[in-house]
């Protein structure tokens, strides 16, 4: 047989070969206790979604069998379930690179978990749902009656249990935009961007509102510094864009110059309710749940 027939049939081979390599890692007694110590009884159950997962998608039996299960073990560190019907979390390959991503579902099941929060929503907005936008206090107005299934835009709210409350909102073209210009994967075939468009967009205007005003627990702060479908070194950039976006039902002024009635002096005041607001970190965070 000539050198180059080998290689075609290796090629051919290569997906099957590529599905009995990850089972034979997956089988390994030190892969198998790393899952054990993070999942405890629910690791079986876990490792088999993972093996489900590479034997289902084609993208992903390109990508290294142990980078996929390196990038499984950072799902599993959270406990958040990777069967992507549920929208927890993917494992999404990207240039033949297996990358772990948080769904929106994934972000609310952690900010739950910390107790800090009274309320937590994100959804879509329809056509004839959105009513006007208050200048003055930045507040949305969605209390419209939807006029047709057309998508229009995008919402996250959140209230923490001090009463501290927040909403942030995005039309479906500022999601576009956002996605096209901060989503690493956003023109990648295999993105959930592609696929789960409606998701997507959800998860990117609740992270975008968890990310500058919710209170993070060292848990979530980790899973949104490991989601590589964002870029996080320009995230700063458009710090400006989320606070001119976003609200708060109390209203403030920035920076503002306020009269002393009795010199007439100036003087600044620091914008109330925002990082000061948050419930303290040393009161800890409650259990996590299993999944």
């Amino acid at each position: 047989m000539t050198q180059v027939s080998k290689q075609n049939n290796s090629e051919v081979q290569s997906p099957k070969s590529k599905i009995d390599a990850l089972k034979g890692i997956m089988a390994a007694p030190s892969v198998m206790q790393q899952f054990e110590n993070v999942l405890k009884e629910n690791s079986g159950a876990f490792v088999a979604s993972i093996i489900d997962l590479y034997n289902s998608d084609t993208y992903l039996q390109q990508c290294d069998p142990k980078a996929v299960v390196f990038e499984a073990l950072k799902a599993a560190s959270l406990k958040l379930p990777i069967n992507k019907s549920l929208g927890h979390a993917w494992i999404v390959p990207f240039k033949g690179v297996p990358t772990f991503q948080i769904g929106y579902k994934g972000l609310i099941q952690l900010a739950m978990r910390t107790g800090f929060y009274k309320f937590l929503n994100a959804d879509e907005v329809y056509e004839g749902e959105f009513v006007r936008k208050n200048k003055l206090t930045g507040e949305f107005d969605l209390t419209g009656e939807a006029k047709s299934d057309k998508v229009i835009g995008y919402f996250a709210y959140l209230q923490l249990t001090n009463g501290f409350e927040k909403t942030l909102y995005m039309t479906k073209a500022q999601v576009e935009k956002w996605g096209a210009k901060y989503s690493a994967s956003y023109n990648h075939a295999s993105s959930p961007w592609k696929k789960e468009f409606e998701k997507m967009a959800i998860k990117t205007v609740l992270r975008n509102l968890l990310n500058h005003w919710g209170y993070l627990s060292v848990e979530m702060a980790n899973a949104m510094q490991n989601d590589s479908d964002y870029q996080e070194d320009v995230a700063d950039q458009v710090s400006d864009e989320i606070n001119e976006k976003a609200n708060r039902k109390n209203m403030s002024f920035e920076d503002a110059e306020v009269v002393d009635d009795n010199d007439g002096q100036p003087e600044k005041t620091e914008e109330s309710g925002n990082k000061s607001g948050k419930p303290d970190p040393a009161a800890g965070m409650q259990p996590q749940m299993n999944f």
